[in-house]
């Protein structure tokens, strides 16, 4: 038979009861609620802890770098005061090597103003009515030698300008025949301009001069076109104004005509003999220009300056 007495203890106490299951369940959310309360408690503490660590270390680091600051500029004041005490120091010699200078000008200026006076009376004291006659008189012997060198020289030079003038006319002479016989030559030549295919045959026909037709185009490079002993190139054309630009090779020379007009004569030297040829454009057209070439027949009796050499 089972016996509904309470077992005893040890020590002959009665055992409590066991506590009922919904206790037990309560017991143990508390205990966790304070472990989290607990690991809470210790997590922001040592959160606080690391911030006021790393705030001391940045205090500690400003106020080092203030005390740093602090040394320059003691230092820059000390270098300062230094700079100002040598600055005051320059100062004062160079205030009084001024004051030395102005008084040493003032004893030359003061010795200057002595010196002056001391050989304005001595001057009048040696200068008596025969000092200063023979003064004069000196200087009048004098004044008559320079005003005679000066009128020799004159005269010389008054010789060499005559001599001079009379050069200059007879250069002036020589220019103005050239000039006349160049003109003479040109009007000649210019009277005997053709301006079309009748006039060139009637010239051809006096037999004075020869006269070589050509018809110049405009090159597409720097070609040139021989017309005769001497060789052309056509530079522009103009229509509208009957104008064009012209490039002459002559003897290992080239000639610009530019802006030059239809029937409008151009005259050059050629060779040696320095013969007179002509030429004359008629008619100028887009790109390119005809006209004629005039020649002389006779090469002595034509040239500018004849070399008659040995045979």
């Amino acid at each position: 038979m089972f016996s509904l007495k309470p077992k005893e203890g040890a020590a002959g106490i009665p055992a409590p009861p066991p506590p009922p299951p919904q206790n037990i369940s309560l017991l143990k959310g508390g205990i966790g609620l304070a472990l989290v309360l607990i690991l809470g408690l210790g997590y922001n503490s040592y959160s606080n802890r690391t911030a006021l660590e790393d705030r001391i270390d940045s205090l500690e680091k400003k106020v080092a770098d203030q005390a740093d600051r602090m040394k320059d500029a003691n230092k820059h004041a000390t270098d300062m005061a230094s700079d100002i005490d040598v600055m005051t120091k320059r100062l004062g010699v160079t205030t009084q090597e001024l004051d030395a200078s102005r008084k040493f000008a003032e004893r030359l200026k003061a010795d200057e103003e002595n010196a002056k006076q001391q050989l304005a009376n001595e001057l009048a004291t040696k200068a008596s009515t025969s000092d200063v006659a023979a003064v004069r008189q000196e200087a009048t012997s004098k004044v008559a030698e320079v005003q005679q060198a000066a009128e020799t020289k004159i005269g010389s030079v008054s010789g060499e300008v005559k001599k001079v003038d009379a050069k200059v006319d007879a250069t002036n002479k020589d220019l103005a025949d050239s000039r006349r016989e160049i003109t003479d030559v040109r009007s000649s030549l210019t009277a005997q301009i053709a301006k079309n295919a009748g006039e060139l045959a009637e010239l051809r026909k006096k037999g004075e001069r020869d006269y070589v037709e050509f018809t110049l185009a405009k090159p597409k490079k720097n070609e040139l076109t021989r017309v005769a002993d001497i060789q052309l190139q056509l530079r522009k054309t103009d229509p509208k104004k009957a104008k064009y630009d012209m490039l002459i090779q002559v003897d290992d020379s080239k000639l610009e005509k530019k802006d030059r007009t239809a029937n409008e004569p151009i005259q050059f030297l050629v060779g040696r003999d320095k013969l007179r040829y002509e030429i004359v454009v008629n008619f100028v057209d887009k790109d390119k220009i005809s006209g004629y070439l005039s020649t002389p027949k006779d090469k002595v009796l034509s040239a500018e300056r004849p070399n008659f050499r040995p045979q």
